[in-house]
């Protein structure tokens, strides 16, 4: 059994074509940027079994084209890697493609069995110093780069993300530190920048608690634009 914070079924932003998205519950980090504290907790989620998941799926096999297929999301699925292997290996042998959307901050046996039935990870590189990884996620960013290190190996296709943070993560220097981590990767074929958002402020304030980024702005379409020319 596994515990699944939502579903969405034609997501469209969480790997190539088409994707039907599952958003598990639980995280091990604390990022003052997150979206989703309502993730946090892995026992306040849905419990389902692998062969569910799966069959959820298979209903929309029809949108997935040539490139879509199943995303598995956070929290942070590491956290449940033995149900989520289970869950690509079925995919697999329908011949449904595997995503893994993590911030790659855990890496044991279970992870590298579960990576040999990934077909792309979405890796989140928050930030390109270990001071900025401590201060603002909560661990460290060698964790992170050992992770990428183990998809250069195993040759898995990998997007790097990057959220965009005004006055925290925005500078040209962090950029070109991303730029230089990607080129050094063999298996990088895409790095995306993403815009800081606060639409999650009302979670926050639901759930009664401080969002620690809420203070900052959110960063300008000029500014976007100018980042990714960079890369």
């Amino acid at each position: 059994m596994g515990y699944v914070h939502s579903i969405q079924t034609l997501g469209t932003v969480d790997g190539p074509g088409v994707r039907f998205v599952v958003f598990l519950q639980g995280c091990n980090l604390r990022c003052k940027c997150c979206h989703n504290p309502d993730t946090w907790s892995i026992k306040e989620g849905t419990e389902y079994t692998p062969e569910q998941i799966v069959l959820k799926a298979q209903n929309y096999r029809e949108y997935f084209g040539n490139e879509g297929g199943i995303t598995i999301s956070g929290g942070e699925p590491l956290l449940q890697s033995d149900f989520v292997r289970e869950i690509f290996t079925l995919s697999k042998n329908d011949g449904i493609n595997t995503c893994l959307d993590t911030s790659g901050s855990i890496i044991n046996d279970n992870t590298e069995k579960l990576l040999a039935v990934t077909d792309r990870v979405l890796l989140d590189i928050k930030y390109t110093t270990d001071a900025l990884y401590r201060e603002n996620v909560g661990c460290s960013i060698g964790s992170v780069l050992e992770f990428l290190s183990l998809l250069e190996k195993l040759k898995i296709p990998t997007t790097l993300r990057q959220v965009i943070i005004p006055s925290v993560n925005d500078s040209k220097e962090n950029i070109l530190a991303l730029k230089k981590i990607a080129e050094s990767h063999k298996c990088v074929d895409k790095v995306e920048l993403l815009p800081f958002r606060k639409i999650c402020q009302v979670k926050y304030d639901n759930m009664g608690i401080a969002f620690p980024f809420g203070n900052l702005s959110e960063p300008t379409k000029e500014a976007m634009e100018f980042l990714k020319s960079l890369l």
